[in-house]
């Protein structure tokens, strides 16, 4: 019988990375102002093919630049009531790094600040030793657990 896939294993054959720049911006900006905003503050390729996240002062709006291989595609949503709720981060982080799951979860409405990441079992690294530590550093909030800063 074949099992459905989990969501630790979608993310691993996640190609396209998603980029979520923290700063506030300006919801009027277009296709070439978010472009430059990604060079500006993500330090990255806008024409990469890669999802670039941007929300709003409010943070009941949220858009997404990518480069499909000829043009930009800007996929914009306004919620009617609510805010998105994005893992917290550290003072002066620019940008964060998302897995697929993740940003399915602050489109759905899921609060990413009240989660947990409970211990489960990896494989030893290759290098050798073991990936088991203190259950209370296991136990982070996603809010807190290793973004990946630029």
């Amino acid at each position: 019988m074949m099992g459905l896939p989990s969501l630790h294993s979608l993310d691993q054959a996640q190609r396209v990375r998603i980029w979520w720049a923290v700063e506030k911006t300006d919801m009027r900006c277009g296709f070439d102002r978010l472009a430059e905003r990604v060079k500006a503050v993500l330090g990255e390729d806008p024409l990469s093919g890669h999802l670039f996240v941007f929300r709003s002062r409010r943070a009941d709006r949220l858009k997404i630049l990518v480069w499909d291989g000829d043009g930009f595609v800007l996929w914009y949503k306004r919620l009617e009531a609510g805010v998105f709720k994005l893992p917290r981060v550290d003072e002066g982080t620019r940008a964060v790094e998302l897995k697929a799951s993740e940003l399915a979860m602050v489109l759905d409405g899921i609060d990413m600040t009240k989660l947990k990441r409970v211990p489960r079992y990896e494989r030893a690294s290759k290098a050798g030793g073991t990936k088991i530590g203190n259950r209370d550093k296991e136990e982070k909030s996603l809010g807190t657990r290793n973004w990946v800063a630029s």
